[in-house]
């Protein structure tokens, strides 16, 4: 600070030998409040006469230059006179010399605030009245209901509690021979799940179960263990069928034969016996009460158990599973059911076709399934057994899906691949005596 006032502080002075006025913008205050336009007042000073409110009025005293300074005891300039036109409520104030003749200000105008002007509808999406006219509801849908009720619908639809609902019954016993040679496409899930839920629709229904693993009788909750009379007794020691089929607990209108570890020695015995292809089929035809279905597990093999379910059967349903792996042998099952076809049993065909574990998410499943369609034709169901995890469990608890989540998707996917199964066999003899 100089000896007559001034200071070197640029935010005080604008330069060193122009004293300049102190007082600052202070955008945040004006007498009605905080406002966005720009105010000439600082906060501490008092809105009526325009100075400080603690130290007394300032008094004019000459300078050393012979100029007249309005100053307070310890020489700091103090501003006391401000322009008032409309100019300077509107614009930044400019720094100004002090003047002599400065008299107490009165309180500037408030600044008015202007609105921000709206943002042109559509740039930044719909506008208020735009929105107002826009739905948020989706069309109502039968998928759109509640989950729950759902799937209760498809529960009593699947369980069918009160048995008025039935599938069509075919005129003469479709004998299903569901093979594959690949393992873990879904045979005896397939097999179990089609046969209770043909069951539950009042078909009569048998299950064989051909594979030594015994996975199906685990399935329908039968006895399997060791010295149990079992589908073994029927092709090595020609016991009838019935002696050897066991009711299903639970489930009115179908019976299990079960598969016990004696059946892993078949195949070997089985090399010694005379018409050792046709044993299953002359247990099946020996059976004194009749049948809808009678379905046939086989093993994920080609051998001897598995042509004697071919010989057997009259229709071959075939599981494949969404992966390449599945398609890879699929070539060579066809081949074995054309060889027993030309030498052993002219009546079989490949009837059904039925994709399993079916995964939505990823593009291999949908090129397996069109490139199954395209070849196949009108053999493929069009029902489609996804990967549904009540599917895997079911089994540890001795029951099928129909039975331990009828409301799940598996369980109505194979409720619907019974279901179209049913209506086929209706118009296959039709067409057959066309």
């Amino acid at each position: 600070m100089h000896d007559d006032g001034r200071y070197d502080d640029p935010r005080v002075t604008g330069s060193a030998g122009d004293p300049v006025s102190r007082e600052t913008d202070y955008p945040s205050w004006s007498p009605a409040g905080p406002s966005r336009g720009p105010s000439t007042r600082p906060p501490d000073c008092d809105p009526v006469v325009g100075r400080d409110s603690g130290p007394a009025l300032p008094t004019a005293r000459p300078a050393a230059d012979g100029s007249t300074r309005t100053g307070n005891s310890t020489g700091r300039v103090i501003p006391i006179r401000r322009n008032t036109s409309a100019s300077a409520r509107f614009e930044p104030s400019v720094p100004q010399q002090p003047t002599p003749d400065a008299v107490p200000d009165v309180a500037p105008e408030p600044v008015p605030v202007t609105d921000t002007p709206a943002t042109p509808a559509g740039a930044y999406g719909p506008t208020v009245t735009e929105a107002a006219y826009v739905s948020r509801e989706t069309p109502t849908r039968e998928e759109d209901d509640p989950p729950l009720a759902m799937e209760a619908m498809r529960a009593v639809q699947i369980l069918n509690p009160s048995g008025e609902v039935t599938m069509p019954r075919p005129e003469r016993t479709r004998v299903m021979c569901v093979a594959n040679q690949k393992g873990g496409v879904g045979k005896t899930t397939t097999t179990v799940n089609l046969a209770v839920a043909l069951a539950l629709h009042g078909n009569r229904v048998l299950v064989v179960d051909l594979d030594p693993q015994g996975n199906a009788s685990t399935g329908l909750n039968v006895p399997h263990h060791t010295g149990v009379p079992d589908v073994y007794d029927c092709l090595i020691n020609s016991v009838p069928l019935e002696e050897v089929a066991q009711g299903v607990e639970g489930i009115p209108n179908l019976w299990c034969v079960p598969a016990t570890i004696d059946l892993a020695g078949a195949e070997i015995e089985l090399v010694s016996v005379v018409a050792r292809e046709s044993r299953l089929a002359r247990a099946i035809a020996a059976y004194p009460g009749h049948f809808d279905y009678v379905f046939i597990d086989c093993p994920p093999s080609l051998g001897l158990l598995t042509v004697n379910a071919l010989v057997a059967a009259q229709e071959v349903l075939i599981p494949i599973q969404c992966e390449y792996y599945a398609l890879e042998g699929l070539n060579q099952l066809i081949n074995n059911i054309n060889l027993v076809r030309q030498h052993l049993n002219p009546r079989l065909e490949v009837s059904t076709i039925l994709l399993t574990m079916y995964d939505r998410r990823t593009r291999l499943a949908d090129a397996v399934e069109q490139d199954v369609r395209n070849h196949f034709g009108d053999k493929v169901l069009q029902a489609v057994i996804p990967r549904n995890v009540r599917v895997s469990e079911a089994p540890s608890y001795g029951q099928s899906v129909m039975t331990y989540d009828p409301g799940s998707r598996g369980a109505t996917s194979y409720f619907e691949a019974a279901q179209e199964i049913a209506e086929r066999g209706v118009k296959e003899p039709v067409s057959r005596n066309a």
